[in-house]
Protein backbone atom coordinates (compact mmCIF):
# COMPACT_ATOMS: atom_id res chain seq x y z
CA UNK A 1 0.00 0.00 0.00
CA UNK A 2 1.46 3.52 -1.26
CA UNK A 3 2.20 5.49 1.89
CA UNK A 4 0.08 8.76 2.30
CA UNK A 5 2.10 12.31 2.22
CA UNK A 6 1.38 14.95 4.75
CA UNK A 7 -0.26 18.41 3.23
CA UNK A 8 2.07 20.97 4.29
CA UNK A 9 0.57 24.30 5.70
CA UNK A 10 1.39 25.74 2.30
CA UNK A 11 -0.83 23.63 0.39
CA UNK A 12 -3.87 24.95 2.25
CA UNK A 13 -3.60 28.41 1.98
CA UNK A 14 -6.34 28.62 -0.89
CA UNK A 15 -8.74 26.41 1.17
CA UNK A 16 -10.45 26.25 4.10
CA UNK A 17 -9.06 23.83 6.62
CA UNK A 18 -10.69 21.31 8.31
CA UNK A 19 -10.84 19.51 11.64
CA UNK A 20 -9.41 16.18 9.45
CA UNK A 21 -6.11 18.96 8.44
CA UNK A 22 -5.80 19.91 11.90
CA UNK A 23 -5.93 16.07 12.67
CA UNK A 24 -3.12 14.88 10.46
CA UNK A 25 -0.69 17.63 11.08
CA UNK A 26 -0.70 17.27 15.04
CA UNK A 27 -0.75 13.65 14.41
CA UNK A 28 -3.80 12.73 16.48
CA UNK A 29 -7.26 11.54 15.70
CA UNK A 30 -10.36 13.85 14.44
CA UNK A 31 -11.91 12.89 17.71
CA UNK A 32 -9.01 14.00 20.11
CA UNK A 33 -9.22 17.86 18.11
CA UNK A 34 -13.42 17.70 18.52
CA UNK A 35 -12.73 17.23 22.38
CA UNK A 36 -9.95 19.98 22.41
CA UNK A 37 -12.06 22.34 20.63
CA UNK A 38 -15.24 21.58 22.52
CA UNK A 39 -13.56 22.41 25.35
CA UNK A 40 -13.55 18.76 26.55
CA UNK A 41 -11.10 17.40 30.14
CA UNK A 42 -10.63 14.26 28.48
CA UNK A 43 -7.46 14.98 26.44
CA UNK A 44 -4.03 15.50 27.81
CA UNK A 45 -1.75 18.41 28.15
CA UNK A 46 0.19 17.26 25.64
CA UNK A 47 -2.08 16.28 23.22
CA UNK A 48 -4.19 19.56 23.81
CA UNK A 49 -0.90 21.93 22.90
CA UNK A 50 -0.16 20.11 19.89
CA UNK A 51 -3.27 20.41 18.89
CA UNK A 52 -2.94 23.84 19.70
CA UNK A 53 -0.07 24.64 17.73
CA UNK A 54 -1.25 22.81 14.80
CA UNK A 55 -4.58 25.45 14.62
CA UNK A 56 -2.05 28.37 15.08
CA UNK A 57 0.07 27.16 12.49
CA UNK A 58 -2.71 26.49 9.75
CA UNK A 59 -5.07 29.16 10.78
CA UNK A 60 -7.97 27.34 11.25
CA UNK A 61 -10.71 29.10 12.69
CA UNK A 62 -13.71 26.42 13.64
CA UNK A 63 -16.79 26.81 11.69
CA UNK A 64 -19.78 28.14 14.02
CA UNK A 65 -21.90 28.36 11.19
CA UNK A 66 -21.80 25.08 10.12
CA UNK A 67 -22.38 23.86 13.12
CA UNK A 68 -25.03 25.71 14.60
CA UNK A 69 -26.92 25.35 10.55
CA UNK A 70 -26.60 23.20 7.90
CA UNK A 71 -27.28 26.12 5.53
CA UNK A 72 -23.92 27.28 7.22
CA UNK A 73 -25.96 31.01 8.01
CA UNK A 74 -26.13 31.98 11.53
CA UNK A 75 -27.62 35.21 10.23
CA UNK A 76 -25.46 37.25 12.46
CA UNK A 77 -23.02 39.82 11.56
CA UNK A 78 -19.75 40.76 13.59
CA UNK A 79 -17.88 44.07 14.12
CA UNK A 80 -14.87 45.22 15.58
CA UNK A 81 -14.44 48.90 16.36
CA UNK A 82 -11.07 50.40 18.40
CA UNK A 83 -12.93 52.13 20.78
CA UNK A 84 -16.79 51.52 21.40
CA UNK A 85 -16.66 54.59 23.71
CA UNK A 86 -15.66 57.07 20.76
CA UNK A 87 -19.03 58.78 19.61
CA UNK A 88 -18.12 58.49 16.09
CA UNK A 89 -17.56 54.56 16.20
CA UNK A 90 -21.18 54.62 18.41
CA UNK A 91 -23.36 56.13 16.15
CA UNK A 92 -22.01 53.91 12.95
CA UNK A 93 -22.63 51.06 14.16
CA UNK A 94 -25.83 52.21 15.18
CA UNK A 95 -26.81 52.33 11.85
CA UNK A 96 -24.70 49.39 10.93
CA UNK A 97 -26.93 47.62 13.04
CA UNK A 98 -30.59 49.41 12.15
CA UNK A 99 -29.95 48.48 8.59
CA UNK A 100 -28.43 44.84 9.06
CA UNK A 101 -31.88 44.15 11.20
CA UNK A 102 -33.51 45.35 8.14
CA UNK A 103 -32.19 42.46 6.79
CA UNK A 104 -33.17 39.88 9.50
CA UNK A 105 -29.58 39.98 10.51
CA UNK A 106 -28.40 40.71 14.47
CA UNK A 107 -25.42 42.31 15.15
CA UNK A 108 -22.46 40.96 17.32
CA UNK A 109 -19.83 43.88 18.42
CA UNK A 110 -16.26 43.99 20.19
CA UNK A 111 -13.80 46.27 20.72
CA UNK A 112 -9.94 46.33 19.87
CA UNK A 113 -8.58 49.00 21.94
CA UNK A 114 -6.39 50.01 18.59
CA UNK A 115 -4.33 46.83 19.37
CA UNK A 116 -4.01 44.94 16.13
CA UNK A 117 -3.49 41.52 18.14
CA UNK A 118 -6.58 42.06 20.29
CA UNK A 119 -8.69 42.75 16.88
CA UNK A 120 -7.20 39.26 15.29
CA UNK A 121 -8.64 37.92 18.65
CA UNK A 122 -12.00 38.94 18.22
CA UNK A 123 -12.03 38.64 14.96
CA UNK A 124 -11.56 34.73 15.31
CA UNK A 125 -13.91 34.71 18.29
CA UNK A 126 -16.68 36.10 15.83
CA UNK A 127 -15.98 34.07 12.95
CA UNK A 128 -16.16 31.11 15.63
CA UNK A 129 -19.78 31.74 16.44
CA UNK A 130 -20.23 31.26 12.91
CA UNK A 131 -21.29 35.31 11.48
CA UNK A 132 -21.54 35.54 7.95
CA UNK A 133 -19.91 38.73 7.27
CA UNK A 134 -17.99 41.17 8.98
CA UNK A 135 -17.53 45.18 9.42
CA UNK A 136 -13.82 45.76 10.19
CA UNK A 137 -12.30 50.04 10.72
CA UNK A 138 -9.26 51.08 8.91
CA UNK A 139 -7.09 49.09 6.45
CA UNK A 140 -4.26 48.07 8.16
CA UNK A 141 -4.66 45.17 10.57
CA UNK A 142 -2.65 42.22 12.42
CA UNK A 143 -0.54 40.31 9.38
CA UNK A 144 -2.68 36.87 9.90
CA UNK A 145 -5.93 38.89 9.49
CA UNK A 146 -6.63 39.37 6.07
CA UNK A 147 -5.27 35.65 5.28
CA UNK A 148 -7.39 33.96 7.55
CA UNK A 149 -10.39 35.65 5.74
CA UNK A 150 -9.63 35.39 2.36
CA UNK A 151 -8.91 31.72 3.23
CA UNK A 152 -12.47 31.38 4.36
CA UNK A 153 -14.11 33.32 2.24
CA UNK A 154 -15.79 35.59 4.84
CA UNK A 155 -17.78 38.49 3.28
CA UNK A 156 -16.37 41.70 4.65
CA UNK A 157 -16.28 45.72 4.75
CA UNK A 158 -13.60 48.06 6.09
CA UNK A 159 -14.83 51.42 6.80
CA UNK A 160 -13.33 54.94 7.85
CA UNK A 161 -11.28 54.51 4.85
CA UNK A 162 -10.58 53.84 0.61
CA UNK A 163 -8.54 50.52 0.22
CA UNK A 164 -7.29 49.86 -2.82
CA UNK A 165 -7.43 46.00 -2.37
CA UNK A 166 -10.45 45.42 -0.30
CA UNK A 167 -13.84 46.11 -0.33
CA UNK A 168 -14.50 49.82 2.09
CA UNK A 169 -16.76 52.57 3.04
CA UNK A 170 -15.28 55.81 4.07
CA UNK A 171 -12.84 59.19 2.92
CA UNK A 172 -8.90 59.71 2.08
CA UNK A 173 -8.05 60.69 5.86
CA UNK A 174 -4.71 62.65 3.88
CA UNK A 175 -6.66 64.38 1.82
CA UNK A 176 -9.65 65.49 4.41
CA UNK A 177 -6.95 66.32 6.84
CA UNK A 178 -4.97 68.37 3.85
CA UNK A 179 -8.43 70.36 3.63
CA UNK A 180 -7.98 71.72 7.23
CA UNK A 181 -4.25 72.93 6.53
CA UNK A 182 -5.50 74.57 3.45
CA UNK A 183 -7.98 76.96 5.06
CA UNK A 184 -5.57 78.08 8.39
CA UNK A 185 -2.92 78.63 5.81
CA UNK A 186 -5.58 80.95 3.56
CA UNK A 187 -6.20 82.55 6.86
CA UNK A 188 -2.55 83.75 7.28
CA UNK A 189 -1.86 81.20 9.90
CA UNK A 190 1.68 79.67 9.28
CA UNK A 191 2.65 78.28 13.16
CA UNK A 192 0.24 75.05 12.92
CA UNK A 193 0.36 72.26 15.31
CA UNK A 194 -1.23 69.16 15.81
CA UNK A 195 -2.43 66.85 18.75
CA UNK A 196 -3.21 63.25 16.57
CA UNK A 197 -3.16 59.73 18.62
CA UNK A 198 -0.70 57.84 17.95
CA UNK A 199 -0.06 56.54 14.26
CA UNK A 200 1.50 53.32 15.16
CA UNK A 201 -1.61 52.05 16.33
CA UNK A 202 -3.98 53.87 13.84
CA UNK A 203 -3.76 53.91 9.84
CA UNK A 204 -6.34 56.87 10.03
CA UNK A 205 -4.45 59.32 12.35
CA UNK A 206 -1.40 58.25 10.28
CA UNK A 207 -2.80 59.02 7.35
CA UNK A 208 -3.90 62.29 8.86
CA UNK A 209 -0.79 63.71 9.78
CA UNK A 210 0.66 62.89 6.51
CA UNK A 211 -2.56 65.31 5.47
CA UNK A 212 -0.98 68.49 7.58
CA UNK A 213 2.22 67.64 6.59
CA UNK A 214 2.56 67.27 2.84
CA UNK A 215 -0.24 70.54 2.53
CA UNK A 216 2.03 72.39 4.89
CA UNK A 217 5.52 71.08 2.60
CA UNK A 218 3.59 72.63 -0.87
CA UNK A 219 3.59 75.91 0.99
CA UNK A 220 7.07 75.60 2.18
CA UNK A 221 6.10 75.46 5.53
CA UNK A 222 6.51 72.53 8.24
CA UNK A 223 4.58 72.06 11.48
CA UNK A 224 5.44 74.14 14.40
CA UNK A 225 4.89 71.10 16.39
CA UNK A 226 3.05 68.26 17.11
CA UNK A 227 1.51 65.99 19.87
CA UNK A 228 1.04 62.87 20.09
CA UNK A 229 -1.68 61.43 22.29
CA UNK A 230 -1.76 57.49 23.58
CA UNK A 231 -5.59 57.75 23.64
CA UNK A 232 -7.12 59.67 21.00
CA UNK A 233 -10.95 59.88 22.32
CA UNK A 234 -9.73 61.33 25.78
CA UNK A 235 -10.82 64.82 26.40
CA UNK A 236 -8.20 64.72 29.31
CA UNK A 237 -5.37 64.07 26.61
CA UNK A 238 -6.71 66.92 24.77
CA UNK A 239 -6.74 69.43 27.60
CA UNK A 240 -2.75 67.89 28.65
CA UNK A 241 -1.14 68.48 24.64
CA UNK A 242 -3.09 71.93 24.67
CA UNK A 243 -1.10 73.35 27.77
CA UNK A 244 2.13 71.70 26.76
CA UNK A 245 1.74 73.25 22.87
CA UNK A 246 0.88 76.74 24.61
CA UNK A 247 3.83 76.67 26.51
CA UNK A 248 6.31 75.40 23.75
CA UNK A 249 8.29 78.13 22.01
CA UNK A 250 6.80 79.26 19.12
CA UNK A 251 3.91 78.84 20.22
CA UNK A 252 1.58 77.94 17.65
CA UNK A 253 -1.27 80.11 16.58
CA UNK A 254 -3.50 77.30 15.38
CA UNK A 255 -3.57 74.01 16.48
CA UNK A 256 -5.54 70.65 14.20
CA UNK A 257 -6.62 68.24 16.70
CA UNK A 258 -6.99 64.67 15.28
CA UNK A 259 -10.78 64.06 16.45
CA UNK A 260 -13.44 66.47 18.59
CA UNK A 261 -12.85 64.62 21.86
CA UNK A 262 -9.25 66.32 21.68
CA UNK A 263 -10.41 69.56 20.45
CA UNK A 264 -12.74 69.50 23.27
CA UNK A 265 -9.87 69.04 25.34
CA UNK A 266 -8.28 71.72 23.97
CA UNK A 267 -10.71 74.75 24.18
CA UNK A 268 -11.30 73.63 27.79
CA UNK A 269 -7.61 73.98 28.59
CA UNK A 270 -7.20 77.52 26.66
CA UNK A 271 -10.39 78.44 28.65
CA UNK A 272 -8.69 77.56 32.04
CA UNK A 273 -5.33 79.58 30.84
CA UNK A 274 -7.31 82.94 30.18
CA UNK A 275 -6.26 82.28 26.25
CA UNK A 276 -8.79 83.66 23.76
CA UNK A 277 -9.94 81.24 21.15
CA UNK A 278 -9.60 82.23 18.52
CA UNK A 279 -8.17 85.71 19.27
CA UNK A 280 -5.23 84.16 20.79
CA UNK A 281 -4.98 80.84 19.09
CA UNK A 282 -7.30 78.79 16.78
CA UNK A 283 -8.61 75.24 17.43
CA UNK A 284 -10.06 72.75 15.07
CA UNK A 285 -12.02 69.20 15.13
CA UNK A 286 -12.12 66.53 13.32
CA UNK A 287 -15.69 63.96 12.79
CA UNK A 288 -18.60 67.40 14.10
CA UNK A 289 -19.95 65.10 16.51
CA UNK A 290 -23.20 66.74 18.02
CA UNK A 291 -22.06 68.76 20.87
CA UNK A 292 -19.03 70.58 18.75
CA UNK A 293 -21.88 72.90 17.26
CA UNK A 294 -22.52 73.91 21.23
CA UNK A 295 -19.02 74.41 22.30
CA UNK A 296 -18.12 78.00 23.69
CA UNK A 297 -16.90 78.76 21.22
CA UNK A 298 -18.79 77.06 18.30
CA UNK A 299 -16.04 74.15 16.92
CA UNK A 300 -14.61 74.60 13.04
CA UNK A 301 -14.37 70.84 12.46
CA UNK A 302 -14.53 68.28 9.76
CA UNK A 303 -17.66 66.70 8.77
CA UNK A 304 -17.93 62.77 8.21
CA UNK A 305 -20.84 61.40 7.86
CA UNK A 306 -20.52 58.61 10.61
CA UNK A 307 -24.17 57.49 10.25
CA UNK A 308 -23.93 57.02 6.40
CA UNK A 309 -20.60 55.07 6.78
CA UNK A 310 -22.33 52.28 9.13
CA UNK A 311 -25.50 51.86 7.11
CA UNK A 312 -23.68 52.04 3.74
CA UNK A 313 -21.10 49.45 5.29
CA UNK A 314 -24.60 47.46 6.22
CA UNK A 315 -25.46 47.62 3.40
CA UNK A 316 -22.91 46.20 1.39
CA UNK A 317 -22.77 43.21 3.85
CA UNK A 318 -26.40 42.48 3.31
CA UNK A 319 -26.38 42.40 -0.66
CA UNK A 320 -23.57 40.25 -0.58
CA UNK A 321 -25.25 38.11 1.35
CA UNK A 322 -27.74 38.09 -0.71
CA UNK A 323 -26.03 37.96 -3.80
CA UNK A 324 -26.90 41.78 -5.32
CA UNK A 325 -24.53 43.60 -7.09
CA UNK A 326 -22.88 46.64 -5.39
CA UNK A 327 -19.67 48.56 -6.02
CA UNK A 328 -16.45 47.23 -3.83
CA UNK A 329 -15.87 50.54 -2.74
CA UNK A 330 -18.05 53.40 -1.35
CA UNK A 331 -16.45 57.15 -0.63
CA UNK A 332 -18.41 59.12 1.55
CA UNK A 333 -18.69 63.20 1.41
CA UNK A 334 -16.47 65.02 3.63
CA UNK A 335 -17.01 68.84 4.18
CA UNK A 336 -15.21 71.62 6.14
CA UNK A 337 -17.76 73.38 8.67
CA UNK A 338 -16.24 76.44 9.61
CA UNK A 339 -17.30 78.15 12.85
CA UNK A 340 -16.23 80.39 15.83
CA UNK A 341 -12.90 78.25 16.83
CA UNK A 342 -11.00 79.93 14.13
CA UNK A 343 -9.86 83.32 12.65
CA UNK A 344 -6.78 85.14 10.99
CA UNK A 345 -3.61 84.56 13.50
CA UNK A 346 -3.07 87.36 16.43
CA UNK A 347 -0.37 90.17 16.25
CA UNK A 348 3.12 89.68 17.33
CA UNK A 349 1.84 91.84 20.58
CA UNK A 350 -0.62 89.44 21.06
CA UNK A 351 0.71 86.69 20.63
CA UNK A 352 3.29 88.01 23.19
CA UNK A 353 0.43 88.60 25.88
CA UNK A 354 -0.50 84.89 25.33
CA UNK A 355 2.76 83.72 26.00
CA UNK A 356 3.19 85.45 29.12
CA UNK A 357 -0.26 83.82 30.05
CA UNK A 358 0.87 80.42 30.45
CA UNK A 359 2.75 79.34 33.90
CA UNK A 360 5.21 77.51 33.63
CA UNK A 361 5.96 73.80 33.83
CA UNK A 362 6.57 72.27 37.31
Amino acid sequence: MAKSVPRSPRSLRDRTVGLEDVARAADVSMASVSRVLNGSAKVSDAIRARIERACAELGYVPNGAARALSSRRTRAIGAVVPAIENSGFAIAVAALQKRIEQAGYTLLLASSGYDPEVELREVTALLTHGVDGLVLVGDQHHPSLMPMLKRMGTIFVETWTLSPNSPCVGFDNEKAAGQVIDYLVGLGHTAISTIMGRPQMNDRAAARVAGVEASLRRRGLSLCSQFVVEHPFRILDGRLAMRALLSSDPCPTAVVCGNDQLAFGALIEAASLNVSVPNDISITGFNDLDYAAHLVPPLTTLRIPVEQIGAMAGDYIVRRLQNEPILPMAEVEVSLIVRGSTAPPPGKAAASRRKSRIPLAD
